[in-house]
């Protein structure tokens, strides 16, 4: 069974790398960073034809590009996807390994199928990004988690301590997982082991965690004598604009993909035409009308200069005051949302305005099927939580802190809460499981 679920997640995977491949964009970024690294040892991007140093991107994946590139040809991308489909099946047997320890074997089954079958998991083996080499930190410190548990010891600290780090060494948001666990630790562990020891093993897990951002920090500040031990949250070198201005009118704008791709990721390279925007970027005919010229002039030169810069940071400043329950509310939750809910075909060159269904009838179909069977993902997850497993303080603790992270980006894409996924596909399956077998008492650590 285990073999055929296997060969079942891998055709789906298979078949994404054939039907949807998708290289470009930040994939080629990460690709450029990987190979200035290997053949020229400077970690850096070539623009223009020079190579500059980066600290844009954290070094966990280009890492990871190096020895794919090393071991099966210098930017060999599909490659990378076949690695990382095998990655991503083994993220899936772990999370049926967690689900088993701390709920019963019939859930184990049902979170295998749940994850090896998941398209929007799956989709992203067919992409040289981050996605699914986090999925598989997440499930690596969980199952960690849970081994630790029923017996505290070096190797499944150590264990934790790489998932955690390698998490946040793909994406700075990886962070969260180790915020999430640390208290995970001292809280299921207590009882059982004791508060004094489960917290010598929490800090010693979390500063072991932390040691490999010690010589990032370090080359970060010899190389641009900044203090950036992550990476920056707009994904600039120092010297560069952020463009305040225009961050923040996209805050009081934006709450979907299609805002994000027709708009924030056109700014300073191509067009932005007017039409595009949603109707609540105007409030009245006059902001209209300066939004409107606002653009006109970028479009004569598609650059975002200083001046422009500050004529879209006046326009927010006027929407935020006129209506800040919007800005500092509404619009997050809508973000959110839209990231939880919407059809995850980012991927599979669906039309962007899936929704016009005169347009492109069996698209529209699609997107509508392929939201519903989120929906199911996420309905599913909801109904294992109200058993109230083993870690499903830790797992709604993560979600949260994703959910307010997310809450403050201004530019929403639903790959985002992709990383909640091993969590929402094992309660899933206790949801489908039934009730929890009779285990040892190593795996009865939930709290009453």
């Amino acid at each position: 069974m285990v073999l055929l679920a296997l060969i079942a997640g891998a055709t789906l995977r298979l078949w994404f790398i054939h039907s949807y491949p998708e290289v470009q964009g930040d994939p080629l970024v990460y690709g450029s960073i990987a190979k200035n690294w290997m053949l020229h040892g400077v970690y850096g991007t070539t623009t223009s034809g020079s190579l500059l140093p980066t600290l844009i991107r954290l070094p966990g994946y280009p890492l990871f590009l190096m020895l794919c590139f090393r071991l099966f040809g210098m930017e060999h991308y599909h490659a990378v996807m076949y690695a990382q489909t095998a990655i991503d099946l083994g993220t899936c047997l772990l999370i049926a390994a967690f689900t088993r320890r701390i709920w019963s074997e019939r859930a184990a089954w049902w979170a295998l199928w749940l994850a090896v079958l998941c398209p929007f998991t799956a989709n992203y083996a067919a992409t040289p990004l981050t996605e699914t080499l986090e999925l598989f930190s997440i499930a690596v410190s969980v199952y960690a988690l849970v081994r630790f548990l029923e017996h505290p010891g070096k190797l499944w600290a150590a264990v934790s301590a790489l998932g955690w780090s390698y998490a946040a060494l793909l994406r700075p948001d990886g962070a969260l997982l180790a915020v999430a666990l640390f208290p995970a630790v001292i809280w299921y562990g207590r009882k059982r082991w004791g508060v004094a020891r489960m917290l010598r093993y929490a800090f010693a897990v979390g500063t072991l965690s932390v040691l490999p951002f010690v010589p990032w920090a370090i080359r970060n500040w010899r190389t641009f004598h900044v203090v950036q031990p992550l990476a920056p949250r707009y994904a600039t070198d120092p010297g560069e604009d952020t463009n305040p201005g225009f961050q923040r009118w996209t805050k009081t704008v934006c709450a979907d993909l299609t805002c994000t791709w027709e708009i924030y990721w056109n700014i300073d390279s191509d067009v932005v035409d007017p039409k595009t925007l949603p109707s609540r970027a105007f409030d009245t005919p006059a902001e209209r009308t300066a939004t409107e010229q606002l653009l006109a002039d970028y479009n004569k030169s598609t650059s975002l200069t200083p001046a422009l810069d500050d004529r879209f940071g006046e326009l927010a400043a006027q929407r935020i005051e006129r209506n800040p329950l919007r800005y500092y509310v509404v619009l997050p939750l809508v973000r959110v949302a839209d990231m939880w809910l919407r059809p995850r075909t980012e991927l599979l060159w669906i039309e962007l305005r899936w929704w016009q269904y005169g347009k492109h009838h069996a698209e529209t179909r699609f997107a509508i099927a392929y939201a519903a069977l989120n929906l199911f993902y996420l309905v599913l997850g909801l109904f294992g939580l109200r058993k109230n497993p083993p870690l499903a303080a830790a797992f709604v603790l993560f979600i949260l802190l994703r959910c307010a992270l997310l809450a403050t980006i201004e530019a929403p894409e639903p790959r985002y809460t992709l990383e909640c996924f091993p969590m929402i596909i094992a309660l899933g399956a206790i949801a489908l499981s039934g009730r929890k077998a009779i285990t040892p008492e190593p795996l009865s650590f939930r709290t009453k």
